[in-house]
């Protein structure tokens, strides 16, 4: 198991309520799903993307491409993940590293369903 998925998982069993039926180990769910960001979390812009931080949990998030703070700033504007993709011009071939950024996301409860 890599460090980064030892660290998803240890973060899911210590907060429980950050754990999201869209997202599983695969993530294969997740293109399909109605989300938006938490109403709890702002976004602060940085030259590298964005800083998400949620006021609930007091986690700070980094967002590391403009692209993906785009697309989690309108996900509320679409009926799923991948009509968010599309309406950004995120070319399919790329929509594997999104779900997977995303899936990050929802597990750190910045992104949850809608």
């Amino acid at each position: 198991m890599s460090k980064l998925s030892q660290k998803n998982s240890n973060s899911s069993k210590k907060f429980p309520s950050t754990v999201c039926a869209a997202c599983t180990d695969s993530c294969s769910d997740v293109l399909n799903s109605p989300l938006k960001l938490h109403p709890s979390v702002a976004l602060r812009p940085e030259p590298f993307g964005a800083l998400a931080y949620h006021y609930d949990n007091r986690r700070l998030i980094f967002l590391k491409h403009p692209s993906i703070v785009d697309v989690v700033k309108d996900l509320d504007q679409y009926p799923d993940l991948q009509s968010a993709l599309c309406a950004h011009g995120i070319e399919e071939r790329h929509w594997d590293a999104y779900d997977k950024a995303i899936c990050s996301l929802i597990e750190s409860d910045v992104v949850v369903p809608q």
